[in-house]
């Protein structure tokens, strides 16, 4: 057994979700089996987004044809504080204290910046943060140990120009069946408003007409996420499917008609992703007539905005009254004012679920087999569970 036993950061809010300008509070554990030797304890409170690709592109002709990998990425810092738990700072000279065996807490309190970007997770960029803590060891390696947590920068459907509007489109398509041209596909697309929260279902309303010869197979709504990466020289654009509903066939001549069939909204980041320069997100539902055989489908998308606060008539459907003036209910969600009465019930805080997305894991190649700490990381973001009886819960102060 290794002198070290426990080395572990504790997080006061168990949930791990904070909003820019909180204080982020715990404590770092150290147990040691007998006595260590070290410049340090040091823990690093870290917030960044780098995006990173590479592509191959081939140049010349012939014997002279060769392929090429090039390197595409950018970042951005938010913050990079550390704190000194025991010992000396980065760089300090003197005498390396020698910590006895034992087990130690170290408390730490550090206040995050007041404008952050939501943690990310995609497939060519993120936003991340993150607490490591390091034992720093004269001549050997260092241990260390990492913590992710979830920042939300809140998204107010009602400051969103156009959420609360509606949204509609129409195309058609003619095919052409081997030496006849068949008649066209026609496709009427609505949604009723633009602005949606994570929990809410987007009701679809749709008429499909097949005036032409040949079978369509189906008909369904798709959500689907874009992302943007801007590296210095490139921007690259990432499409993502969240979710789907779907009708069967539609015959030669016949039509169909989509009544407000709901598409949920799991758990997303929110539109734009304020406060971030090199990565930007857009939602969208299209509504798609896939036909029968070999041809291009039919394709009707709309825009919608994805926020992390409902609109004010969206609550009120739901028995809630907001405030129509006073404080902005991004400082009521963040706890930084406080409400008076409604005439209803009061606004109800989001509860926080994991990402749709699923898992990643946070090793970096500045992290070795010495890293202790849970690798595996989701995102959470805020959820609406509209009509339940449990009672959901905002971030711990």
């Amino acid at each position: 057994m290794g002198k070290l036993k426990i080395f572990a950061i504790t997080l006061n809010n168990t949930q791990g979700v904070y909003y820019p300008g909180q204080f982020l509070e715990g404590h770092v554990t150290v147990e040691l089996n007998e006595g260590m030797k070290m410049r340090g304890i040091r823990l690093q409170f870290y917030g960044g987004a780098i995006v990173r690709w590479s592509e191959r592109h081939s140049t010349g002709s012939g014997k002279n044809r060769r392929t090429v990998t090039r390197y595409y990425s950018a970042h951005e810092t938010y913050f990079n504080h550390e704190l000194v738990l025991f010992g000396k700072a980065s760089g300090q000279g003197g005498d390396n204290p020698t910590l006895s065996s034992g087990s130690y807490t170290y408390p730490f309190r550090y206040q995050l910046p007041n404008e952050l970007p939501s943690s990310f997770e995609g497939s060519v960029g993120r936003i991340r943060y993150w607490l490591n803590g390091t034992i720093d060891k004269p001549w050997k390696f260092d241990h260390t140990t990492k913590r992710a947590f979830t920042v939300v920068n809140l998204l107010d459907l009602n400051t969103e120009p156009g959420a609360a509007e509606g949204s509609r489109g129409q195309n058609e398509k003619n095919l052409c069946c081997l030496c006849c041209k068949s008649g066209p596909i026609s496709c009427t697309f609505q949604i009723d408003r633009c602005g949606y929260v994570p929990g809410e279902s987007i009701p679809i309303k749709a008429e499909i007409i097949n005036h032409s010869n040949r079978r369509m197979a189906r008909s369904y709504a798709e959500l689907y996420m874009v992302g943007f990466y801007r590296a210095t020289t490139k921007t690259r654009t990432v499409f993502q499917k969240i979710g789907e509903i779907s009708h069967g066939e539609i015959l030669p001549g016949d039509s169909d008609t989509w009544n407000g069939d709901l598409l949920p909204i799991p758990p997303v980041p929110p539109s734009k992703l304020h406060g971030c320069r090199i990565i930007v997100i857009e939602y969208y539902v299209k509504f798609c007539v896939s036909p029968a055989g070999p041809a291009f489908q039919l394709e009707v998308p709309l825009r919608l905005i994805i926020g992390s606060i409902p609109l004010r008539t969206t609550m009120q459907q739901y028995g809630f009254a907001p405030p129509l003036q006073g404080p902005s209910q991004s400082q009521l969600y963040q706890g930084g004012a406080q409400a008076s009465a409604p005439p209803v019930t009061s606004m109800p805080p989001p509860s926080f679920s994991e990402s749709a997305f699923g898992t990643v894991n946070i090793k970096d190649d500045d992290d070795t087999e010495y890293t202790k700490g849970d690798m595996n990381y989701a995102p959470v973001y805020a959820y609406y569970n509209w009509g339940q009886t449990a009672q959901p819960s905002a971030p711990q102060q």
